[in-house]
């Protein structure tokens, strides 16, 4: 951490010289930190982590030492991704943040103990406190509550065992006056709702699977018996956000009981988000969408497509200016969606900041789709001058089908109308809404006794081609990117882009049942596979990219569209790729190598191919990618190299996630996570090492092993990263 405060400050000094100083001055004497303003210094101290700056720069002299303990520096303080914080160390921030601190966040700090949970209670003054993913009991907890008489919002896992009779007297107190509460539920229970009768902001998430460890079956009977539940009398925001199992349904209904016979009058966002094809029916959702509508202060709405129906949702919308709204698998629904939003439907649609239509439009599969069941670009055009301030649009699971031919030419293509979107942040797309249409320069192929729609599709052998070569071209004509180039001129600040085909789900176990259950087969849409090289090549002209998404693309051939993209977005930080090109072998791997070469600015790595060949080259080109924390490689028939991985991890001294599900014996992959965890978890204490067989009957309760904060990570295709994060469903 200190080479980077180093580094940071090398930086600071010479872009600061670069500002105050003329070229006069500087040829006689030179300007240092110690010169500058208090001001100046502060905004440079400000960008440094709090362990750094009162345990390293703190020492430096006795003016930094000054100004490191500057109120403005430690009133708000976060550890949430402080990896390399060990228990002793934040034992020592803890004890000098005292006095200072008023919002406190150890969120996913799950290597510290409990012991050092109860030094929180030294922060008397704190008024917001998140140890989410942290060890606190319910014993541990009442402790905390007692001491913290100023805590206004409180964050915290209830996990097995948890126990609110334990909570002392002064704990129900402080929970009394609590006005913002965010609970993630790994058993079932009420947790401290029922003691928080001033609740205005309740966030919950729901990850409780149906089946123990042992095997046994979990049901919601533990609700019974329990002293009171919860009134949300003056509840302003309400949200909810499950995992998969009929547990968890169960246990959300019996959280939105007393909505059914009082909706809180002060309700102004409700979110819910159930994963799967079924969600669970609520009766009372019409009358909730029926009460948001009257008041016209609505903000954000999300429902399970089978809570709404088009009259409940046009009183819901009608007279409000929502800034979030989300119908992922609500095919029911956008006819009404987009009435609303056009025809004044809403107060003021320039309001809307996020917009979730995932799946809106998503019809029972077939080879041939018919053009009610596409997305627009005409009415995407309106929805782009009506709403002109989206900044996050998510569009996955929907189809949008471009005929290149005379009769259409003035039609104007889908990624046009996207273009308009000025201000779009995160963006996703089916990979179909990134054709021109079939390729009319092929028409006269041999096997005509295809279907017409997939005509005109296959591509011209290219001899000598059919390799990798690093300075060699594109293999698919410029005129087929046009559509896509449309798009990036007009999004130029896009740091998000998730380009996802639709035959894709991941092969991990925890989201499966869902996630299939609404995937169509792949290779079924025909535009969708046309998407290739060329593509990825041409998404260098986004010079903010920051996540980059790639999965079931079948198109891309050798990936030389990855090292183009590589070479020109310097700075890549999270890059997700998945089921690229063919599903039977790997033949973009040097492509991937020369890539991976180029990312110096990596922290995140996922990649998903079922023949992955995790060899000595390809750890070697990771090695490169020296800043990277987190990785996880997921190959069904992938193999990988122990000798080659140890050594990655000794060359790359920032990773503190390593997680390879594939191939390989049981006794392979417990030996290398064992000689990981031994050789660096000491100077590492946030490690984790799991390496499994993707295939083994026991992953799913491995799975369920791994802290939240890091599962997330690795089933990134199934979060729509395409909208805020404090409002992304499962």
């Amino acid at each position: 951490m200190s080479g980077d405060v180093c580094g940071v400050s090398d930086g600071m000094d010479y872009q600061i010289l670069q500002a105050v100083c003329d070229e006069d001055t500087l040829s006689s004497s030179s300007v240092g930190m110690s010169d500058l303003s208090d001001e100046i210094l502060l905004c440079i101290l400000r960008h440094i982590p709090v362990c750094d700056l009162l345990l390293n720069v703190a020492n430096v002299c006795q003016k930094l030492n000054t100004l490191c303990h500057d109120k403005t520096l430690l009133t708000h303080v976060s550890l949430s991704e402080d990896y390399w914080a060990d228990d002793a160390l934040v034992r020592r921030i803890l004890k000098q943040l005292a006095n200072h601190v008023q919002s406190l966040s150890l969120n996913g700090c799950y290597w510290l103990s409990g012991s050092t949970m109860e030094h929180i209670a030294r922060c008397r003054g704190v008024t917001h406190l998140d140890v989410t993913g942290c060890r606190i009991t319910s014993i541990r907890l009442s402790r905390l509550l007692s001491s913290l008489a100023f805590l206004k919002s409180l964050a915290f896992d209830v996990a097995p065992g948890f126990n609110s009779a334990q909570l002392s007297s002064e704990a129900v107190d402080a929970l009394s006056r609590l006005s913002e509460l965010r609970q993630m539920l790994l058993t079932p229970s009420y947790g401290v709702v029922p003691c928080c009768a001033q609740l205005r902001k309740l966030m919950l998430q729901f990850d409780i699977p149906d089946v123990t460890k042992e095997g046994v079956g979990v049901c919601c009977q533990l609700m019974v018996g329990q002293s009171s539940v919860p009134h949300y009398k003056q509840l302003e925001e309400f949200t909810a956000r499950l995992a998969p199992g009929e547990v968890n349904q169960t246990l959300l209904l019996l959280y939105l009981a007393v909505f059914s016979v009082n909706v809180p009058k002060h309700l102004r966002v409700f979110l819910v988000s159930i994963p799967g094809p079924n969600p669970a029916p609520w009766p009372a959702a019409p009358s909730v969408a029926q009460s948001l509508g009257e008041r016209g202060d609505l903000v954000a709405l999300q429902l399970p497509r089978s809570w709404l129906d088009s009259a409940s949702l046009k009183q819901a919308l009608e007279g409000n200016s929502p800034k979030h709204l989300s119908f992922s698998r609500c095919p029911a629904l956008w006819p009404q969606v987009f009435q609303s939003l056009l025809n004044s439907g809403v107060r003021d649609a320039t309001q809307l900041v996020s917009l979730n239509l995932s799946g809106i439009n998503h019809v029972p599969y077939s080879e041939c789709r018919i053009v009610e069941d596409q997305l627009a670009a005409g009415t995407m055009s309106q929805l782009a001058d009506s709403c002109s301030n989206i900044k996050y649009l998510n569009l996955m699971h929907t189809h949008y089908h471009h005929e290149n031919s005379p009769g259409l030419e003035g039609e104007t293509h889908l990624c046009a109308s996207l273009a308009k979107f000025r201000h779009l942040l995160s963006l996703t797309l089916p990979a179909c809404a990134l054709s021109d249409g079939l390729n009319t320069n092929n028409t006269q192929m041999q096997n005509t006794h295809l279907s017409p729609l997939f005509q005109g599709l296959k591509k011209v052998p290219r001899v000598g081609l059919q390799n990798y070569k690093p300075a060699s071209e594109s293999s698919v004509s410029g005129d087929s990117t046009s559509g896509l180039a449309l798009l990036l001129a007009g999004c130029l600040f896009l740091e998000t882009f998730e380009l996802i085909g639709p035959g894709f789900a991941s092969t991990l176990p925890r989201l499966e049942p869902c996630t299939r259950a609404s995937v169509e087969p792949r290779g079924m849409c025909a535009w969708a596979r046309g998407i290739g090289d060329a593509h990825l090549a041409v998404l260098e002209a986004l010079p903010q990219l920051r996540r980059l998404t790639l999965a079931g693309l079948p198109g891309v051939l050798r990936g030389t569209g990855l090292v183009q993209l590589a070479k020109q977005c310097r700075d890549l930080r999270v890059l997700s790729l998945a089921n690229l090109g063919s599903l039977k072998t790997m033949n973009y791997t040097a492509a991937l190598l020369d890539t991976l070469k180029q990312c110096t600015q990596l922290q995140e790595l996922r990649l998903e191919q079922p023949y992955l060949n995790a060899n000595a080259s390809f750890f070697e080109a990771l090695s490169c990618c020296s800043r990277l924390q987190r990785v996880c490689l997921i190959s069904r028939c992938g193999t990988f190299d122990p000798s080659a991985t140890e050594t990655f991890m000794e060359r790359c001294c920032h990773v503190v996630m390593c997680h390879m599900f594939m191939g390989g014996t049981l006794v392979m992959c417990r030996t290398l996570q064992k000689a990981l965890l031994d050789r660096f978890s000491a100077e590492r204490p946030a490690l984790s090492v799991v390496i499994y067989p993707l295939q083994h009957e026991d992953l799913p309760s491995v799975i369920r092993d791994i802290p939240l904060t890091l599962l997330d990570r690795i089933t990134l295709f199934q979060s729509h990263v395409a909208q805020p994060p404090h409002l992304s469903p499962l």
